[in-house]
């Protein structure tokens, strides 16, 4: 008897954590201003410089999805009515998520929403803002895992752009959770762009793929990336600027995430020089990748999307030659 109750008390104690956290924000209402003058945008900004309110900053840029450089007169900006250092009180995913409360780590992504969470046995560790791929080569759904890190890494696209907390999740195409131009938009090659402190703070909290007895890489066995849409390139209203509260959630999370399907990538964004690695079976799959999807109605029939280069490239760092892929 002593037992039964034992558990009984356990249980009460457990769900009790589990609200809490689930409700453990006020909510925070929403509303939408624009400017008409570039003095009145000026001055509203200025109330929101990192180096007058580091909180202010971080709450605005997250909510908006942009860097405060990329705001601009006679477009919307979400403002809140309560600015809280914990951005988790922002976040458009579930404090809780009890299909993930036996997973010990999972990123869920939503491109529609520009934004993911990252969860450690269900409970909400960190919200963070995103820009995705635009739409020639956009960033697809579907289950992936993080592969490889590298602290700073030079694109391979352009020579140019240099990628801070860089966190590989597709070994072929290079798609990958990095440090970059955050400008409120999809606007990526297929990578996940992050503001430096949600890039940096990924990097470390991420665990890529274990090894088997014979010292080989298990596949898919880093932590789980889970897309969950795709972008609509065609609306007109961004979704996260029509949120009224921090109370307007995603309601239908995957309710067994680890079975989620694996991306549907089509093979034009696959790099020639790679594709001999294939298998007869993935190269198929890479193959039927885009009719599936414009089957499926993700991809418009009318799509173009942008080839990946091949990876072989004049350089003089022959290290960063073997390591780099695509933005």
């Amino acid at each position: 008897m002593k037992t039964i109750l034992f558990f009984v008390i356990f249980f009460c104690i457990i769900n009790n954590a589990f609200a809490q956290v689930t409700n453990s924000f006020p909510k925070i209402n929403y509303r939408t201003v624009q400017f008409k003058k570039s003095s009145e945008l000026n001055k509203f900004l200025k109330d929101f410089l990192p180096s007058k309110d580091k909180i202010k900053y971080r709450v605005i840029t997250t909510l908006n999805r942009k860097e405060l450089r990329y705001f601009r007169i006679n477009q919307p900006i979400i403002v809140p009515d309560t600015f809280i250092e914990d951005l988790r009180a922002y976040s458009v995913f579930p404090q809780f998520y009890e299909s993930a409360k036996n997973i010990p780590k999972l990123i869920i992504v939503s491109n529609i929403y520009q934004a993911y969470a990252c969860y450690e046995n269900g409970i909400l560790v960190r919200f963070s803002a995103m820009n995705s791929g635009k739409i020639s080569t956009p960033t697809y759904p579907g289950r992936y895992a993080l592969q490889w890190k590298q602290r700073l890494r030079r694109s391979s696209f352009n020579e140019n752009w240099i990628m801070p907390f860089t966190w590989n999740f597709h070994r072929l195409t290079g798609m990958a959770f990095h440090q970059f131009d955050m400008p409120g938009y999809p606007a990526s090659h297929m990578c996940i762009r992050q503001f430096k402190d949600d890039a940096e703070w990924l990097f470390h909290w991420g665990e890529g793929p274990k090894k088997d007895s014979n010292g080989k890489f298990i596949p898919m066995s880093g932590t789980p990336v889970i897309i969950i849409d795709f972008y609509n390139f065609k609306a007109k209203e961004k979704k996260w600027l029509q949120l009224s509260s921090n109370f307007d959630i995603i309601s239908n999370l995957p309710l067994e995430p680890l079975e989620f399907e694996e991306a549907l990538i089509p093979i034009i964004h696959i790099p020639p020089d790679l594709r001999g690695t294939l298998s007869a079976k993935e190269r198929k799959r890479y193959e039927f990748a885009l009719d599936t999807l414009i089957a499926r109605g993700i991809l418009p029939k009318d799509i173009r999307l942008t080839p990946s280069k091949s990876l072989k490239r004049k350089t003089t760092d022959k290290k960063q030659l073997g390591n780099d892929k695509k933005d």
